[in-house]
């Protein structure tokens, strides 16, 4: 899980890296000014379909680790001692066509192509 600072226009985003190339970033995730309505949402078993995005390299000022600062735990975290739920796994549910935010169907195969046509990591971060 990371969490990926973005520039012009200036925004934040939460979420597992789908694939990482010099064109950019394919992420599974949402905004994370929408992190807490997110965390809501799960908890009280809404249905949703995580945003599957791609950032052009030129947008991307930083990329961190969802990592604890101390006491604080990371967003990771909380989204689990909320929900109790594993980010990743939420993240990578079924969307509509069947398949995870990775691409895999039911039996785990497969992959995803970003829209600049890298495929996506076996082990999304």
């Amino acid at each position: 899980m990371v969490v990926v600072t973005l520039g012009n226009p200036r925004d934040k985003f939460w979420g597992m890296i789908l694939a990482l190339a010099p064109e950019g970033l394919s992420m599974s995730g949402l905004e994370l000014a929408s992190f807490d309505d997110f965390v809501v949402m799960v908890k009280d078993g809404e249905s949703f379909t995580p945003s599957i995005v791609f950032f052009p390299m030129h947008r991307i000022e930083r990329i961190e680790l969802d990592l604890p600062d101390g006491n604080l735990p990371s967003l990771s975290q909380r989204f689990s001692s909320k929900t109790g739920l594993a980010p990743a796994a939420v993240l990578d549910s079924p969307g509509a066509n069947g398949q995870g935010a990775n691409g895999r169907g039911a039996n785990g195969q497969g992959h995803s192509a970003s829209p600049s046509g890298v495929r996506a990591a076996k082990d999304p971060a």
